[in-house]
């Protein structure tokens, strides 16, 4: 059996030359210190996102994405299609569990400074990834046409619209028109399914290579220490090997979430229906929409709902630049006052999506 192994590794390795990988995988390093298991959770994404890939792959095949059509096929991949309940129930719970461990990576390169030079755009690319993945949920919620997808995207594309001079030509673009109709439906199937996962496989690329190439970011007490006290492992097949073990573990996590939890579909949508009372979004977004509610209507001159966004969108192209204004991480300095505002933005989101889910 290991001589068969072998035959094929070296049938493929005379076609595309693995040697150089596996020679190149074997001389690569992880650092080791107290902190090392944050490394895994960028793994867990891709991961994740893999499955992701897949069950979507297998929910187009009987999927039809059109108003007609949309609710009726989620029914008859729930009912009739075998175990269709359960890998729509993974894709659902994928989802939410590749965005939380996407935000548990975000913050952990946060803190540990893993932005600075030179990995700024190790850092940019993975943002934007982490966008194209709160788009996904935004754009994939709305598939199934149920009453809670309908009015939330509805409730969603209506803050877009709000925003000074680009809000309404972007809400028109969303939707396709003027209201949540047929045309946001193939609109939203399109960005899902095309759009973004090109987008995001592009980015993925980019990312990979650059973590590859620049190796994992130290934190800055190891760089004090000599080069004889540093405690590294072999990337493979030691630090590859317990990624695999976490990835398990999370494919266990999330079998038991699927099948004890199964996602409901809830009631087709109805376009002149009133909305339902309490309707609110999904968790990762449920910090902002309340935020939003606790915003006078007036502020000033300015409409409090507007300012609200503006703030919002202020924060995140700051974050998104903490690279390029986080001078003393680059010139290897501790800098307290970036790691308050990471402590602050982790106990906001938490306090604030607690609140907008028990209110």
């Amino acid at each position: 059996m290991k001589s068969y192994w072998k035959n094929i590794y070296n049938w493929i390795n005379s076609r595309v030359d693995l040697s150089e990988l596996v020679e190149f995988m074997g001389k690569k390093y992880v650092p080791v210190h107290r902190h090392s298991v944050w490394y895994y959770f960028g793994g867990v994404s891709l991961f994740l996102f893999i499955i992701q890939v897949v069950t979507g792959i297998l929910l187009l095949l009987y999927y039809k994405g059109s108003t007609d059509l949309a609710f009726e096929s989620i029914q008859f991949i729930m009912s009739k299609v075998e175990f269709g309940w359960l890998i729509r129930s993974i894709h659902s719970w994928t989802a939410n569990l590749f965005i939380l461990s996407a935000m548990i990576h975000m913050f952990s390169v946060f803190f540990e400074k893993a932005y600075r030079k030179p990995r700024e755009i190790t850092w940019l690319t993975g943002m934007l990834m982490f966008f194209l993945a709160l788009g996904f949920g935004f754009s994939g919620y709305l598939l199934p046409w149920n009453e809670l997808a309908f009015f939330a995207t509805k409730v969603g594309t209506d803050i877009v619209g709000v925003v000074p001079v680009i809000g309404k030509p972007i809400m028109v673009f969303l939707r396709g028109g003027e209201d949540v109709t047929g045309a946001t439906l193939s609109r939203f199937f399109g960005f899902h399914i095309a759009v973004f996962p090109g987008i995001f496989t592009i980015l993925l690329s980019i990312h990979l290579l650059l973590v590859q190439r620049q190796g994992m970011s130290e934190p800055f007490r190891t760089h004090d220490e000599p080069d004889w006290e540093r405690k590294t492992m072999p990337f493979f097949p030691n630090f590859v090997l317990r990624d695999l073990l976490l990835w398990l573990i999370v494919l266990n996590i999330l079998a038991i979430l699927a099948v004890f939890f199964p996602w409901e579909l809830g009631k087709k949508a109805d376009a002149f229906a009133s909305a339902p009372a309490g309707i609110k979004p999904e968790w990762y977004f449920l910090f902002m929409f309340q935020t939003l509610k606790y915003i006078p209507g007036k502020l000033w001159l300015i409409d409090g709902e507007i300012l609200g966004i503006l703030l919002f969108g202020a924060a995140g192209l700051v974050w998104l630049m903490i690279p390029f204004w986080d001078r003393k991480s680059n010139r290897g300095e501790k800098n307290r006052m970036v790691n308050y505002i990471g402590l602050f933005v982790i106990i906001y989101i938490i306090v604030f999506t607690i609140v907008g889910w028990i209110v």
